[in-house]
Parts: C-alpha cells; sequence; structure tokens
C-alpha cells in the first residue's frame, strides 16, 4: 500500500496544479473587466518590510543549517616536486589497518612505503598495481583513504613520497583496533610537522559536509588558487563567480562552509530582490510574500546555492538586470531615476556575464524588452519618440557595453599575477589583454567542442516537467540507511508554474499585457538557447527559468487576488502545499540519513529517473 504513495503523491500534485490554473482561467472569463493592480512598488509598507525580513531570516536560518564543517586542515606540506618526501616514526613497531589523508592543491600519485626497520621499505599498491596514494583532481579537499597491500606485518616506519608538486594536509594513522592513533604516540621528520598538527579536523567519517563534492572539486580550488596568486584550474568560465566564492575562504577558511558560505548568502539575498520585484508588478503584499516564500523554498535554490558553484551568482544577477528593468520600464517618464535603474541593469548583466556566459542568455531577453518598448512608443508618439531613443540608444551603449566590457575585463584582476602581470596598473599592460583575450578562445572552444556523458545529464524538455534531477551525493551506510541529494525543482512550482507560463501566452497576445509580456520574455530568454544546445546539459541549467516560473504563479495569485473572494484560501493552499513538499523532501534536498524506505515511499515519485 505504501508503494502506491509514489504514483498517488505526483498524480494528486499536477492535479492541484491544473485544477488550480484552470481556477484561474474560469474566474478570469467570468469577470473580464476587472481593474488591474495598482502599480505600488513605490508604496512599500511596514507589513512588506516586515513579511520580507521575516521569510528572509526563516530561510536564511533553514539554508545554512547543515551547510558543512568550519574546520579542516589549513596547513599543509608543500612538496616543490617530485622525489621530496615526509616520513612518521610510530616509535615501535604496530598494525597499520588504515591510513587516511587530506590532499590539497596540485594533481599527482604519491608512493606509500612502510617499514618494520627503517632500512626494508614495503611499496603499497591497488589491486591494479597503480599506486597505494593518489592525489587526483577529483580528490582535492576531501578526505581519502590510502590503499594498503596485504601481508604488510607490522609497521614503524610510513614515507609518502611525491609524484610532483604537490600539497598535503594532514594525515590520520589507524591502528589494529580500528581507533585513530594520537598525535602524541608518533613523531614526524623535520619539516613535515604540517601533516599532523591539525588532528582535530579529522572526522569519524567523511561526507559531504567535511569536503569536496560534484563541481565542487572545480571551484573552491580554482578560487583558493586565485588568492595564492597561481594560475586557476577551472577557466571554462569567466572569473568573478570564482572570485566570489574565495571571498567566503578569506572569512572562514578553506573549509566547506567557508567555500558554500556566499553561495547561500547570495541565495538568501535573492528573496529580498524578488520580493521587491513581485510588489512592483502586482501591488499586493500577500501575493508578493507567498512568491517569495514559494521561491525561497523551492528545491532547486536551496539545494543549488548550497553548492560552491558559479550558478547562484548567475541566478542572482539574472534577478537584478530584470528587476531594475522593469524599475525601468514602470518609472514615470521625465523621472531623474529612470537612467539610475537602466544603468544598475546594464551593471547587473556586467556582473552576471563575468560570472557565467548564461547571463548573456537573459541579457538577451532585456534586449527584446527594451526593443518592444521603443516600438510601441514609436507607433504611440511618432516623431516624438525618435529623439528620445537615439538617446536612449547611447545611454545603452555605455550602460549595456561599455560598463558590462569594464566589468568583464577587471574581472580577471586575480588571474594576472601568476602570469607575471602584477601592480596597479596591470589593466593597461599587454600581457592582462592577452591573458582576458586567450581565455575568450579558450572557453569558446571549450563549451562549443565538449562532447561527454554523464549518467545524470538531461536535455531541456526534461526540464519543464521535472523528469531528470542531477544526483550531487549518495551515500548508503550498509543498515538500510542513506544519505543523498540532487537538483531539481519543487514539483508543484514546477508544474503549476509550467501551466501559468502557457495561460499567461494568451494573456501576452490578446492581451498586450506588459507584466505578462515581461514575464514571458524573461522565461524563454533563458530556455531557448537551451533547445539549440547539443552539449551534454543538466537540470541546474533551469534553475534561471524558475525566477519566471514564481512571476508567472504571481500574475495568477494578483489575478485571483482582484476576481476571487475566495483568493485567500487558494493563495495560502498553493503555498502550503510548496512548504510541505519542501519539508517531505529535505531528506533528499540535504543529505539528512534516512531510510531507504522513507526515500522510496515518499520521494522517489519517478522509479526510472529520479536518482534518490
Amino acid at each position: 500500500m505504501l508503494s502506491n504513495l509514489t504514483i498517488i503523491f505526483p498524480l494528486a500534485t499536477a492535479l492541484f496544479a491544473l485544477l488550480y490554473v484552470i481556477r484561474w482561467r474560469v474566474i478570469r472569463a467570468r469577470t473580464p473587466n476587472a481593474e488591474p493592480p495598482a502599480r505600488s512598488g513605490r508604496f512599500f509598507t511596514r507589513a512588506d518590510w516586515l513579511a520580507m525580513l521575516a521569510i528572509t531570516a526563516v530561510y536564511a536560518v533553514v539554508a545554512f543549517a547543515g551547510l558543512g564543517d568550519n574546520t579542516a586542515p589549513q596547513t599543509f606540506l608543500h612538496f616543490e616536486q617530485g622525489n621530496y618526501y615526509a616520513q612518521i616514526d610510530l616509535g615501535e613497531a604496530r598494525e597499520l589497518t588504515a591510513i587516511r589523508y587530506y590532499p590539497g592543491l596540485c594533481t599527482a600519485d604519491y608512493t606509500l612505503q612502510l617499514s618494520a626497520d627503517g632500512e626494508n621499505w614495503i611499496t603499497q599498491t591497488d589491486a591494479d598495481g597503480g599506486s597505494g596514494m593518489t592525489q587526483e583532481y577529483s580528490e582535492l579537499f576531501r578526505w581519502c583513504d590510502a590503499t594498503l597491500s596485504e601481508g604488510n606485518g607490522p609497521v614503524r616506519y610510513v614515507r609518502i613520497i611525491s609524484g610532483g608538486e604537490e600539497y598535503l594536509g594532514e594525515v590520520a594513522l589507524y591502528g589494529a583496533d580500528g581507533e585513530l592513533i594520537p598525535a602524541d604516540e608518533f613523531t614526524l621528520a623535520g619539516g613535515c610537522e604540517a601533516l599532523g598538527d591539525e588532528q582535530d579536523t579529522i572526522p569519524d567519517e567523511y561526507d559531504y559536509k567535511n569536503g569536496t563534492y560534484f563541481d565542487e572539486i572545480y571551484f573552491p580550488r580554482t578560487a583558493l588558487e586565485m588568492i595564492m596568486n597561481i594560475w586557476p584550474y577551472e577557466i571554462t568560465h569567466p572569473p568573478l563567480g570564482k572570485a566570489i566564492i574565495s571571498l567566503g575562504i578569506r572569512l572562514f577558511g578553506m573549509t566547506p562552509f567557508g567555500w558554500r558560505f556566499m553561495g547561500v548568502l547570495f541565495g538568501i539575498l535573492m528573496l529580498p530582490a524578488l520580493y521587491v520585484l513581485l510588489k512592483r508588478m502586482f501591488g499586493y503584499t500577500a501575493v508578493s510574500a507567498c512568491g517569495t516564500i514559494i521561491f525561497a523554498f523551492d528545491f532547486m535554490h536551496y539545494t543549488q546555492t548550497r553548492l560552491a558553484t558559479i550558478d547562484s551568482y548567475a541566478v542572482f544577477f539574472t534577478l537584478l538586470m530584470y528587476l531594475f528593468m522593469y524599475f525601468w520600464l514602470t518609472e514615470p517618464e521625465g523621472s531623474r531615476r529612470r537612467l539610475m535603474w537602466l544603468g544598475l541593469s546594464g551593471a547587473s548583466f556586467g556582473l552576471g556575464a563575468a560570472s557565467k556566459w548564461v547571463c548573456i542568455y537573459a541579457g538577451g531577453g532585456l534586449g527584446v524588452i527594451w526593443l518592444l518598448y521603443w516600438i510601441v512608443r514609436l507607433v504611440r508618439e511618432r516623431d516624438r519618440a525618435v529623439t528620445p531613443l537615439l538617446k536612449n540608444i547611447l545611454w545603452c551603449l555605455l550602460f549595456f557595453v561599455c560598463v558590462p566590457g569594464l566589468i568583464y575585463y577587471v574581472s580577471y584582476w586575480s588571474y594576472a599575477p601568476s602570469q607575471g602581470v602584477d601592480g596597479p596598473l596591470r589593466l593597461f599592460k599587454s600581457g592582462y589583454l592577452k591573458i582576458v583575450l586567450d581565455n575568450q578562445s579558450y572557453m569558446w572552444n571549450y563549451h562549443s567542442g565538449l562532447v561527454s556523458t554523464h549518467p545524470y545529464s538531461s536535455k531541456w524538455y526534461q526540464w519543464l516537467l521535472d523528469i531528470r534531477p542531477i544526483l550531487y551525493y549518495l551515500h548508503y551506510f550498509g543498515d538500510g540507511t542513506k544519505s543523498a541529494f540532487g537538483a531539481f525543482s519543487n514539483p508543484l512550482v514546477c508544474w503549476g508554474g509550467l501551466c501559468a507560463i502557457v495561460g499567461l501566452v494568451r494573456i501576452a497576445v490578446r492581451d498586450r499585457d506588459e507584466r505578462a509580456i515581461f514575464i514571458l520574455l524573461g522565461y524563454l530568454a533563458n530556455l531557448l538557447p537551451w533547445v539549440l544546445v547539443s552539449r551534454l546539459t543538466f537540470a541546474y541549467h533551469y534553475f534561471p527559468c524558475t525566477l519566471f516560473l514564481v512571476l508567472a504563479l504571481g500574475y495568477v495569485f494578483a489575478d485571483l487576488r482582484r476576481r476571487d473572494p475566495n483568493w485567500r484560501r487558494w493563495l495560502v493552499s498553493f503555498t502550503a502545499v510548496c512548504v510541505g513538499l519542501f519539508i517531505v523532501f529535505y531528506p533528499v534536498l540535504s543529505g539528512m540519513r534516512v531510510s531507504m524506505q522513507y526515500t522510496t515511499t515518499f520521494t522517489k515519485w519517478f522509479v526510472d529517473t529520479w536518482p534518490f
């Protein structure tokens, strides 16, 4: 009977989303002459402040809870080249059952040797004859276990020989009883003290809370390299997102909490920005509050911003560029603030593009919105609009070409020292320009020529219906429990938002409703480019579109608010179900350890495609 719930839940959710939008369409048909809400974005009331701050504060607590350890090895033994070695003396021969270690920067295999007398050494190998102690790119800044050969016997000395330039943070030794050998029971050769000075950071068991996972093997590493003026490992995306990650590392150290901090902070900051946009668009406090709650507890928003990748910053700046563009559109003509909003939109576009190229897609949507605005104005005002248009074109060249170009160029500031281009005037050196241009060529060739496969990849049409989440982490404990999480949308937001988007198409075409057109163009600008992309794609590429799903739902809420006497019941019920689904799915969003029966019964709605 319980297994049937995985069929009942998605059907019930889809039916609820469909009925919600059907009711909206019926109510709208019955009340065709309802007055639109006033543009009350300028009238931000005390109730708005309280609602916005309360939602933001509650979400901040939820987002930071269990984010990751605030401790990890911070001192590293630097092997400057191959054939350098560190040696550990246990004081007496004893059995070793395991060796755990924490790799830092650089990749190469170590040679791990054990000896009972310091004269005769046994080199440790894996089952294939390879190194028993590796430091691959996927193993950096996470605890790893060395492979010990059979028949070593009692061991007194441990020798670790570098295979190239490497950083090694800490080594943990485990005795015959499987217990950690205390640091005061062994000595390290001179100069190797960094391998045993932070034994308190050794976890009882390692998981996502004390090390990197998924694409974190790229971005935190690169952020640290930018701090250390080392040429970065990950250069397939522009630098700004990784520079932002480095701020958290500077504040909290090279720890899981440190490299994830800024992503969560930007996820939190999305909420007041979205609240303001909802209030400006629809004018209702209840609609703004519920829309913000729905986005706050959307699965994608929660999981993706807790992962140390650059997508959080791209989505944040996408939200800002559309927020400020909408302010420009709705600000009274003649207001001095219009140019300010346009300039802020352009600056946000520049910051987004310097974080990830996908923001250029979003910027294309802004261009279409701007073009439609002037077409309408030229039709309405004719010759009187020509001069303002020409002036505005010049301002747009400044705000959306020159300023973003400058932001993008300056974002390479931290790349330059590793190539010998340093000093306060580095921007004006030919070497700096070469770094920027070479990286553009490299990124273009990489993304346009990428041919790869991944078990959790998905296509754009699968994103529309939440068919294929991407699994970020999975660990079975062997006692019927597991820890797992991935990125996908709240099904009610995904399906209900899509129904709302479809509903807005007719309104945009028939009624030429400005709000509907704005939302549709933002959604399509972030989705349609992926239709043409043949390379590997994932569910998280749909993250920017969720902003516009929520705005589409906000349109539905606002329409019901002014047409339906029972609007409050419908608005609260939709919001409550979204939050309820977040609670039910929390274990597979946060990595909470739960029984496999729980995930099979309640969260594996699609057996073949949901990998939880």
